[in-house]
């Protein structure tokens, strides 16, 4: 039986980590990459199998080295879970060009660049699956998100898009959209003063509804966007 293997973006922590570990349990090898080699190696640690791959995916010839790499090593890509993902909480007169440009570059474009190299990998396998994180910023931001909200919310469209092109050839593609969850990234944002604890997702609780998309348990929902509230 042919191994399943999962890339896994922003792999080095918060949600991509607890996909990983996931995802490993459920038979698949992961793919850790993010940009700091030491935390997505400790990933690949605590998950017992699979390789780390440090690399920039705002970068479209980091993402086809990635690709590349991973082709070479297993010969074959099961799904693709973009965690990635980049913050700052700017108003708009503050926020600027380089900023704005990475934030989209990092969320939103970073899907195209893998998604457009899979896609022929896809079509030769007959199967495949891509999961994206977005988040409620995508509809409901807070006020400084401009820039990350906008790029939330076209990682929702091209979802429903890519979801469309890919049932013609067996790929599935969902959109997860978690509220808060406590994460290093929420943290360097905002306070448990300015946005209490219990008022966050646990991202183990996001990595198992990513893990349902993955398997096929929610297969229905290709094209949806899987909007996760808080529930106090």
């Amino acid at each position: 039986m042919e191994q399943r293997i999962a890339i896994i973006t922003g792999a080095g922590r918060g949600i991509g980590r607890a996909t990983a570990e996931h995802l490993a349990q459920l038979g698949y090898v992961p793919v850790a990459v993010a940009r700091t080699p030491e935390e997505i190696a400790r990933t690949i640690e605590i998950c017992g199998r699979g390789i780390s791959v440090p690399a920039d995916v705002s970068n479209p010839a980091e993402v086809e080295r990635v690709v590349q790499l991973v082709l070479e090593s297993y010969g074959r890509v099961d799904a693709l879970v973009h965690c990635a993902g980049l913050a700052p909480l700017k108003a708009v007169d503050r926020l600027t060009v380089e900023e704005w440009n990475a934030t989209l570059a990092t969320n939103l474009s970073a899907v195209f660049y893998f998604c457009r190299l899979l896609w022929p990998v896809w079509r030769k396998q007959g199967a495949g699956v891509v999961v994206n994180v977005s988040s409620l910023s995508s509809r409901d931001p807070f006020t400084g998100f401009s820039a990350y909200g906008a790029a939330k919310a076209g990682v929702n469209l091209l979802g429903i898009e890519l979801a469309r092109e890919g049932a013609e050839i067996g790929v599935r593609v969902h959109t997860v959209a978690p509220g808060a969850v406590e994460t290093g990234m929420l943290r360097s944002l905002m306070t448990p003063d300015e946005f209490p604890a219990e008022k966050t997702r646990d991202p183990a609780e996001v990595a198992r509804v990513i893990g349902l998309c993955v398997s096929g348990e929610l297969r229905y929902t290709s094209g949806e966007v899987i909007y996760l509230h808080k529930t106090l």
